[in-house]
């Protein structure tokens, strides 16, 4: 597969609204307490022959960048691996020295498929999901695999110039 990575324009909001509604259930994500509109945030699209393949987007604060959402939707073709340098080369760009991210307790895909890219586990915010709902009422008490959903797991990977 021939993958092209896109950065986000204004334009491209409306698209990103539904592709966030339709794999997130909202363009709102909450991380550690803060809400935040992905559809707003910058990021990237993977496409391919015109079609959309996979989704990252971001925000930088200070000299940490974080990971706010990542979709793919062909998985096992290295499109999440490209979209995560991607956003890697932003944040060099942008002078920080830490990409992180939060998932939940129950993303056990997600677990393994950060640890091969790099990242480390570095904190496990046990019942983060119950403030979280309270920001956004909507998230499920059960999530994948049946597991109820509790708790927040933050990853991160040092960055340093290349």
């Amino acid at each position: 597969m021939s993958l092209q990575l896109c950065p986000i324009t204004p334009e491209d909001q409306d698209v990103i609204t539904v592709l966030l509604r339709k794999h997130w259930g909202s363009e709102r994500v909450v991380s550690r307490g803060k809400l935040h509109d992905a559809s707003r945030l910058p990021g990237f699209v993977a496409l391919s022959e015109g079609e959309t393949f996979g989704l990252v987007t971001y925000r930088i604060e200070g000299r940490e960048c974080e990971l706010v959402t990542l979709d793919s939707w062909r998985e096992n073709q290295g499109i999440g691996t490209a979209l995560i340098e991607a956003i890697k080369r932003e944040a060099l760009k942008a002078g920080c020295t830490r990409l992180w991210l939060i998932t939940t307790n129950d993303n056990l895909r997600a677990l393994g498929f950060y640890q091969k890219q790099g990242f480390h586990l570095v904190a496990v915010h046990p019942n983060a999901i119950a403030e979280s709902r309270k920001i956004k009422p909507e998230i499920p008490e059960i999530g994948l695999h049946g597991i109820p959903l509790r708790d927040e797991i933050e990853l991160e990977m040092r960055l340093s110039a290349m």
